[in-house]
């Protein structure tokens, strides 16, 4: 390993053994839950060894503002995905049992759901809005370009990326 790779092995394992306690008794607090917490605060650390720019130590400067910027987003992901869920559930109980899914087929669906979310969620809000209107309200692009006042080009252009990133998805 090169000495920059086991700097950055030892930098992670310091932010870690100062402050993956204390990461964990702010999730807990704020969840209500030891054991989601836990797992949080991990994911946490986690995503910064996966981030791209963990070999730049400088966002650890201030580690606790850092971590948690880190650990509100995991939650809110968290929240989005149990609202999905939940949204999922209940429309699937309001189904006649005869026409409910399979629990493998309902598997298939959710995680459908959550691919489809966390895209549309990573796409930028004019763009989400546009893609919306047109995907769930059924409007043409003209009518989305008078609504947004937008030129239809740039309805088609936020439309055309709301697609790629949709099919990335897939």
């Amino acid at each position: 390993m090169s000495d920059a790779g086991t700097a950055l092995r030892q930098d992670v394992h310091a932010l870690y053994s100062d402050h993956h306690g204390w990461l964990r008794a702010w999730l807990r607090r704020r969840l209500g839950c030891g054991e989601r917490a836990a797992d949080l605060a991990q994911d946490t650390f986690v995503r910064v060894l996966s981030a791209r720019q963990a070999a730049d130590t400088s966002a650890w400067r201030e580690p606790r503002a850092y971590l948690t910027t880190i650990a509100r987003n995991l939650m809110a992901d968290h929240w989005r995905r149990a609202e999905l869920e939940r949204a999922y559930l209940d429309a699937l109980a309001a189904q006649p049992e005869a026409l409910a899914p399979s629990p493998e087929a309902q598997l298939l669906i959710m995680e459908t759901l959550l691919r489809i979310d966390a895209c549309l969620a990573a796409l930028p809000a004019l763009t989400r809005r546009i893609f919306l209107s047109s995907q769930l309200d059924g409007m043409v692009y003209a009518d989305i370009a008078a609504q947004q006042g937008l030129s239809l080009p740039t309805v088609k252009r936020h439309m055309s990326t709301a697609f790629v990133a949709c099919l990335s998805a897939a």
